[in-house]
């Protein structure tokens, strides 16, 4: 039984030291497009990324809260010490910018995977 006992102990630990890690470039997960102005600017971003893991990241699914914000996903996973992206591209319409991206990965340093990234900023009319 003790010998049972140190086996599942020594796969326990082994497996946790077996992690995916997500680590985000931008200061608080936030793209700040400050003041843009309307048919000047794309409204394209991009979130930059590294695995600080030992085995392949994998972004499962990036949503948006709204149509008005289209994100982009890495389609192959980011293997251990590499750099990903993920590209957002915001209609530009007139206003405020304050949209949430939500993030699905198999990444263990964030609870269930998940990343919250945001944007902000002002889109104001073009002249």
């Amino acid at each position: 039984m003790k010998k049972l006992l140190g086996i599942v102990a020594i796969i326990a630990c082994s497996a946790s030291t077996y992690a995916q890690e997500i680590v985000f470039k931008d200061k608080d997960n936030t793209v700040d497009y400050g003041t843009v102005t309307q048919g000047v600017d794309d409204g394209l971003r991009t979130f930059e990324f590294t695995n600080t893991g030992n085995k392949p990241l994998i972004i499962k699914h990036v949503q948006s809260t709204c149509g008005c914000t289209v994100p982009s996903k890495p389609t192959e996973p980011i293997m251990p010490g590499k750099t990903g992206k993920i590209d957002v591209k915001y209609n530009m319409v007139p206003g405020k910018i304050a949209k949430t991206i939500t993030v699905e990965t198999n990444a263990t340093n964030v609870p269930d995977g998940r990343v919250s990234l945001r944007i902000k900023g002002n889109v104001v009319a073009g002249k």
